[in-house]
């Protein structure tokens, strides 16, 4: 009785609290393709706009970069509004999906009061990691860099309000004005700028040519010098070499991505409708991928840590045997055990010290199939909820019962196969493509492949809703 008096004030509480929360209104009439797609430019130049604009009042660097190893997946960019990226929406949304997948939050999805209670503690969640990220963020990384309250005041601002902006316009794209999902859309052009960078910068590097690989393959190649552009300072510079790797890893991924096994329905509603149910070979998505590097790169910020104030000179042994950093450099390990489940992200650093490479790849392999078994459980594609999700959209899979277990039993022939299997694969193709030094790292090749084919999709379902309004009727999407 208790729980369901508690669980009552909850809602009575989420409600009131949403009517107070700014929300962005979803389209009057239906909006057109061209304008979804200025829509989406919009939002996008924003993002590319606000990752340019430094953080007021911040004159230095800080030290340490304790978001390294996952800007990539934070589409952030160190010492700008886009400091913390969308990390605090994607720790917001991750945090509900397993309160939701675990059965923590009971809602029924199919009842539209549910599903409308759910994206307003989505979005006051949201609201309040931002807040407190930002909070947080600001005054730990910034405070010691900048003169007075005033200024540390100002900084804080600035991050949460660019998190909010950040928030709004993936909200803007999600509710019909744009195309696809915002989040996923400022983290495929986050990568992008990345590759882009590497091919065509024209800052001066190094080695005497410019950064891009690009005009320094003109540069060399004027020189007589061309194979000097295969490989480059000891790999930390974009090279050809690493420019192929990054396609063929690509146009690997992009097959990959296209293999699934197909079961075929039939609906119960629509006499004569049959389709089929793929089962994608990557079946967790990459969704592991980023636990998997979310939790290296709070391990390796712990070790920072605990570097930075027991063991600054690598002078103890306890704590030389957890990880040594580099004096001058702290970004990356040196030694201990951080060193050996980070990527060496070179070729020459994998032929000074292969036991690294081999261990790192082995265990960045073995933790996102581990992180693919869970996820598989946790966020809802379980067999089980596949089954009751096929029966809930008033489909039958023909020869087999319509009933959740005999629906359930063909699911656990193929699901927890591909689990498995789809850990390895992903876990390989991004553990792999770092130590080879591909733009952009391996786990943002794979998050950039998977949006492009995701909005390829999107953009499909986009079409037949503009130009087959009657087959988008059949299919419950009008």
């Amino acid at each position: 009785m208790s729980t369901t008096q508690n669980e009552s004030g909850l809602r009575r509480i989420i409600r009131s609290a949403s009517a107070y929360v700014p929300q962005v209104p979803k389209p009057k009439k239906k909006i057109s393709l061209t304008e979804k797609f200025v829509w989406t430019g919009i939002a996008l130049l924003a993002y590319l706009v606000m990752g340019q604009i430094p953080l007021y009042g911040v004159t230095e660097d800080p030290r340490f970069d304790f978001l390294a190893f996952a800007r990539v997946i934070f589409a952030a960019q160190q010492g700008t509004l886009m400091e913390l990226g969308i990390g605090p929406i994607v720790t917001a949304g991750l945090l509900m999906q397993l309160l939701k997948g675990s059965d923590l939050i009971r809602l029924d999805f199919k009842n539209p009061d549910d599903r409308s209670l759910f994206t307003s503690a989505t979005k006051i969640v949201t609201i309040i990691v931002i807040v407190a990220e930002g909070a947080l963020y600001g005054v730990a990384v910034y405070g010691p860099l900048v003169d007075g309250p005033q200024v540390i005041a100002a900084v804080v601002m600035q991050l949460i309000f660019a998190s909010f902006l950040v928030m709004l316009m993936d909200e803007l794209v999600q509710k019909g004005w744009g195309i696809g999902s915002g989040l996923s859309l400022f983290i495929m052009a986050g990568i992008a700028q990345t590759i882009l960078w590497s091919v065509f910068s024209p800052l001066p590097a190094g080695d005497g040519g410019s950064v891009g690989i690009a005009l320094y393959s003109v540069q060399v190649g004027l020189d007589g010098h061309f194979g000097d552009a295969f490989f480059r300072s000891g790999g930390q510079l974009p090279s050809i070499f690493a420019l192929s790797l990054t396609i063929g890893v690509i146009l690997v991924l992009v097959y990959i991505e296209g293999i699934h096994v197909d079961i075929p329905i039939v609906s119960t509603k629509y006499r004569g409708f049959t389709a089929v149910y793929p089962i994608k070979l990557l079946y967790t998505s990459v969704i592991p991928v980023i636990l998997a590097s979310a939790l290296i790169a709070n391990a390796v910020f712990m070790g920072q840590m605990m570097w930075a104030n027991y063991n600054p000179n690598n002078t103890n042994p306890f704590f030389n045997w957890i990880a040594q950093f580099d004096q001058k450099s702290s970004q990356t390990p040196t030694g201990g055990i951080l060193y050996y489940i980070t990527s060496p992200r070179t070729i020459d650093h994998v032929v000074q010290d292969p036991a690294r490479a081999v261990i790192y790849v082995i265990f960045f392999t073995a933790i996102v199939t581990v992180f693919s078994r869970l996820w598989v459980e946790l966020g809802g594609l379980s067999a089980k909820t596949a089954a009751r999700n096929l029966l809930d959209a008033d489909v039958q899979v023909p020869g087999f019962r319509r009933s959740e277990g005999s629906v359930e039993g063909l699911l656990n022939r193929y699901i927890p196969a591909l689990t498995i299997v789809s850990g390895v694969i992903i876990g390989l193709l991004a553990s792999l493509s770092d130590l080879l030094g591909v733009f952009g790292s391996g786990t943002g090749i794979l998050l950039m492949v998977n949006i492009m084919v995701s909005y390829y999709q999107t953009l499909v379902k986009e079409q037949v809703d503009t130009y087959m309004p009657k087959l988008a009727a059949l299919l419950g999407r009008k």
